[in-house]
């Protein structure tokens, strides 16, 4: 199909009546982007508290382990008296 079939295919969609609207139809759509948009932050806001609450854990944890320093030695030097 050449560029000027498909643009006469085109203009006779568009040249025929367009089917009728429901009533209320804008009114739902603005409800549900509403319910979305609501359930969108939410999720946002309970992620944000996760990450919050599991870096302030690995921060208690870091603190009581000191995973940086090295482990103390497994055996100890010979005794040699006093």
């Amino acid at each position: 199909m050449r560029h000027g079939e498909k643009e006469a295919a085109v203009r006779r969609l568009l040249d025929t009546p367009h089917p009728p609207v429901p009533a209320g139809l804008g009114a739902r759509a603005a409800e549900r982007g509403g319910r979305v948009r609501r359930r969108h932050r939410a999720l946002r806001r309970a992620g944000g508290v996760l990450a919050g609450i599991t870096a302030l854990g690995f921060a208690l944890w870091a603190a009581e382990a000191r995973p940086w320093e090295a482990p103390p030695a497994a055996t100890t030097p010979p005794f040699a008296g006093p």
